[in-house]
Order: structure tokens, then sequence, then C-alpha cells
């Protein structure tokens, strides 16, 4: 069994998510989480281990995995199952602690404070956070930046206490604040903990940057924390939240013959199961989520919940199903709201990974036969090879290339080429043609095989640029050659003056999909990076005193332009080698920097 059980976690993505542990009858004996699910659960099948890792692995006869978003929702849903499984190898605290969370509470004039205790008395929560450290800061400064009362028991006063006094608190006790105006402040902070922080960060830079100015460092320091401690909100996990109502999200994905169904329910306000169901469909894309739907619920004893969350309405016939059969009629809605879309983002995650391990092992043939058909090409295009330009008005560049085999990414065949023949100039075709030029040129010098087929990300233009290339080289006939353009998913070929248009959902224009896209996330991120040295550099350049030499000097000892403002002038100083007062400049300098830079981070999004 561990022969079989190794191969399946061979199989896992290496991505954030929880590992479940099951022994012969099926009951969950161990939980895991892992920021890498492949190389966390691999680690229990190799080498030698401790005896208390045999002892587990020795009862373990099935073990799964449950994808999430991030290494912190993991942390959370692993605690979740825990708690419902009650495994018998895990740790499992009798006393039920959770994570803490924030609550608004439903009073008059509510109160904002941490805790672990879930009332349900109208109060609103936020969370759950495993980083109470982080909470504490952050509630701190909303009590700092917007008083709010701090007492548990509100009564009538004639004076106010100390906090009010102090700018803490705005005095509900003694009529000092009326119920619009505190209703008003604790929607700022509701909108705050919603995670719509971009005002909140701006205030909080601002402030960060005028204590650093004032030499007040002790501040310029708790400011920074504070900012720190917002991306706790940037991690809210959607695999627990406080709504009782039970519900089930449901989505798939599709390729070639196979399609894939996640299903994920939410009881109690946590996650409390995950399924997977694997066909060869036959059917249309649109026909598959009614009949899936059908097929699950329609099953005895099968529990319902309040509310089904669906990728695409299945129709009224579903809905005549469920009003007509025994049992409860779910509320058949698609994801709109923050936590919904962050669930269902998990559920499509979940599926997708289970059709890539499908298509890992056996690759997509059936959709590269069709795309052979459709497209006219000589052979079965088994190895694909996509490019992609990206550039900032004329600077920096780069054309990507990437490699597909048998329908599925071969990243030991990913390449970038910082391009030269445009000279500051936007000229995609230009581009594209000298990075067509440098790659075969290149496997034709070192005699290495060539792709079945090229894809360009682009319309006419670009295919007859590559053309041209590939003439000059004589492989016309040796190397198929597309462009995919984005506009209406037009496939385009040499020599032709109308394009290829497949039905959305065509299992080779999937591929063809995935490839355009893979060469754009390839380029554009290496074009970031390459903004970004080029703006560090320059930032640094800017300041009188900071030369080339003790620039390189300074990223080279911090690593980045945060690394060299989260230390004192004096440090900076040192390093460099240069006067304190330029370390101070330097210090002001690069606050105003990163504030522009971040305010753009914030408009983008």
């Amino acid at each position: 069994m561990s022969d079989e059980l190794k191969e399946k976690v061979k199989q896992f993505p290496s991505s954030p998510g929880v590992y479940v542990m099951r022994d012969k009858n099926g009951r969950v004996i161990y939980v895991g989480k892992a920021k890498n699910l492949k190389s966390r659960a691999s680690s229990y099948f190799t080498g030698n281990k401790d005896i208390k890792t045999r002892f587990l692995v020795e009862r373990v006869a099935d073990i799964e995995s449950i994808l999430t978003a991030t290494e912190y929702e993991a942390l959370v849903l692993e605690n979740n199952l825990i708690k419902r499984h009650s495994p018998k190898y895990n740790i499992n605290l009798k006393d039920g602690k959770s994570y803490p969370v924030i609550r608004i509470t439903a009073e008059e004039f509510p109160r904002v404070f941490r805790t672990r205790r879930i009332i349900r008395d109208g109060s609103v929560y936020f969370g759950p956070y495993p980083n109470v450290k982080a909470v504490d800061i952050y509630i701190d400064l909303i009590h700092k930046l917007y008083p709010l009362r701090r007492c548990k028991v509100l009564r009538n006063r004639e004076n106010p206490c100390l906090y009010h006094h102090i700018g803490r608190c705005p005095a509900p006790c003694v009529g000092k604040i009326d119920k619009e105006e505190y209703a008003k402040i604790i929607r700022k902070v509701r909108s705050m903990l919603s995670g719509k922080t971009v005002g909140f960060r701006k205030e909080l830079e601002k402030q960060m940057h005028s204590a650093a100015a004032a030499l007040e460092f002790e501040r310029a320091a708790e400011l920074r924390d504070a900012l720190s401690s917002l991306d706790v909100l940037d991690t809210e996990p959607s695999v627990m939240d406080f709504r009782e109502e039970a519900r089930d999200y449901v989505d798939y994905t599709a390729s070639g013959r196979y399609i894939v169904f996640a299903l994920i329910q939410m009881r109690g306000g946590k996650v409390t199961g995950r399924e997977l169901f694997t066909n060869e469909y036959a059917g249309s894309p649109g026909d598959a989520l009614p009949e899936f739907l059908v097929q699950y619920y329609a099953e005895s004893g099968r529990d319902r919940p309040a509310r089904l969350l669906v990728p695409d309405h299945p129709g009224a016939l579903v809905e005549r199903f469920f009003a007509e059969n025994k049992g409860k009629t779910p509320r058949i809605e698609i994801a709109e709201n923050k936590k919904d879309l962050a669930v269902q983002a998990m559920v499509k995650q979940n599926a997708g990974a289970e059709l890539d391990r499908l298509i890992r092992e056996e690759g997509d043939k059936p959709a590269l036969d069709e795309l052979k058909r459709v497209l006219g090409l000589p052979r079965i295009p088994r190895r694909i090879e996509g490019f992609d330009i990206a550039q900032l008005q004329g600077r920096h560049t780069v054309a990507s290339l990437i490699s597909f085999l048998d329908g599925r990414p071969d990243r030991a065949g990913y390449r970038h080429y910082k391009i030269r023949s445009t000279a500051g100039e936007v000229d995609d075709y230009k581009a594209i043609s000298e990075a067509v030029a440098r790659r075969y040129q290149r496997l034709i010098n070192e005699e290495m095989p060539l792709p079945d087929l090229i894809l360009v990300d682009g319309g006419k233009g670009q295919v007859s640029s590559a053309m041209k290339i590939l003439e000059a080289l004589g492989l016309e006939d040796k190397i198929s050659l597309i462009g995919l353009a984005k506009r209406d998913e037009e496939i385009w070929q040499p020599g032709r003056d109308e394009p290829v248009r497949l039905p959305e959902g065509d299992p080779g224009l999937r591929i063809l999909q995935h490839v355009r896209d893979e060469t754009h996330r390839f380029a554009t991120s290496h074009n970031q990076k390459l903004r970004a040295k080029d703006l560090t550099l320059t930032t640094l350049e800017g300041v009188p005193g900071i030369g080339p030499a003790k620039s390189r000097k300074l990223l080279t000892t911090y690593r980045s332009l945060e690394g060299i403002y989260d230390r004192s002038a004096s440090e900076i100083a040192r390093t460099a080698g240069v006067a304190e007062d330029v370390a101070e400049t330097l210090k002001a300098f690069l606050g105003r920097a990163m504030e522009s830079r971040d305010a753009g981070k914030d408009a983008r999004s």
C-alpha cells in the first residue's frame, strides 16, 4: 500500500493546502497542513523516519489533499478538520479554543475588541486570525485613529473617563457624541475590517513619514508595525466565517474527455468536507452542471443545504427537481460577496488540481488530435512552444518562451529573452522576430529537437513576422505556426486571410488559451522584475551623495528599498560610508518613493 500512496502523493500539487490521512476503515487518523502539499506529503514515504512517523504511515490506507489559496487558510482549515474528526494522531485540545476574531458588538454605541468567543446576539465578527500580535496592533491603531467606547458597561456619567481626555474615547456616556456620528465611525471600522484599507494605509504612511522626518523614530516604527499588521486582513481565510446557514459550493473544470466536479460543504460557518468527482464526459459544458446537481442531490439521505452556490445558474429544470423531490429546496445562487467568491475560487482550484493530475498521467491527447484535424496540421502537436512580448513604452522589452508537452506545461523548457533589436521603440513585430530567430537558430546549431507547433500571442501581423524568420531558417515545412488573437480568440495561420474560430469551451482551444495565457504571465512577470530593479537603482541614485557604488552596496546588504528604510540612519551611514545627514535624507526620500509606489498599486487594484 505504501508504494501506491507514494505514487499518489507524487501527483499532489506544489501548492498550499491540507492533507488528510485515513485508515483502512475510512476513519480520519491524521490531518496536516503544508505550504507545499506535494513536498510535505511525499516526505512521509521517503527516507528513514522516526518511530512515531513509521507507526503512523503503517496505519495509513489513503491520503487526500484539499487545496487552499494560502498557507494561512491551510492553517485554519487544519484546525477546523481536527476539531470535526478528532484524528487519533493529532493533538486535540479538549478546551476547544479557537483563533481570535475581532468583534463589533451589537449595541447602541458598539465596542471593538479581540475575542475567541462567538456570541450570536447580532454582533459582527471578522477573522479568524492566527497572528494574535498583529490583531492587537491593528485594534490599538483603530482606537488611536478612530476613538471608540472602551468601557464594558455604558453608564451615564457626569464626567468622562481618562480615555476621553487622551483622545481615545468620544464619551457617549456624557452625551458628547450622538448615535449617528458614532455610527459613522463604526462604518469606517467595518469597511477597514472588510478589506477596504487603501485610504487607511495612505493615512498611516503619511503619519509614518511625518514621524520619520521629525526624527520620532519610535513612533515611525510603531506605525510601520501597524502597516504590517494590515496584511492580516489581506489573508482573511475563506475556510471559515460566522454564517450559520448551511451552504454547498460547486464548480468544475474540463479538458479533453475529462470533467472534474468539486464540492465543498460549509456548516456552522466552517468547511466540513470536500468531494471530487471525475468523469469521462461527452456532453456539452452547459449540460454538465445540471446533470451533476440532479445526480448528486437525488441520492437518498444526501444533506441539502439552505444555499447552493454554483458558477452558472443550472436552469429552471434543476429548480423544479428540488421542488418536486423530498428534502430541502436550496436557494441556487452565483457567488457575489467577498467571502462566497473566495470559497468558490477554492472549489475551482481543487477541481483544476485534480484535472491537472489526470492530464499529467496521460496528457490531453484527444484535444491535441482534434487540433491536428481542425487546423490541418501535418502531425499531432505534442510539443507546443509559445511566445509573448512584454514592455512598458518601449523599455525593458522581453520575450517569453514557454513549452507544453502533451497539453501540459513543461517548465524545464521556459526561457526569457531580453530584446535588443527594438532600441526603445514599441515594435512587437520586430520583438517577435528576434525571439523566434534566437530560439530556433540555437536549436539548429545544437541539433536539438524542434517543436511541432509554435503559438504567438497575437494575430496576422505577429504570425507574418514569425513566419519570415522560419522561412529564412528553412523551417517553414518543419514547424507549424499559428497566432491566437485574444479579442475574439481567433486562430491565425500563415497565408490565410480568414482566421479559424473554435467554439467556446472546445478542448483544443482550451489548450491554446492555456499556452497563450502562460506566455503572457511569464513575460509580464519578468518585465515587472526588470522595471522594479531599474526603479530601485534610480530611486537610490536620485539622492545627493548616493552614487552607483553606494547604491549597489546598500542593495547588496539590505536586499530592497524596504530593507534599507527599516534601518536607522546611523546604520545606513556606516554601511554606505556617508554622513548621517545624507542617510537621513535617503530615508525621507525612500519613504516618499514607497508611498508613491504603493499608491500606484492601490490605484491598479
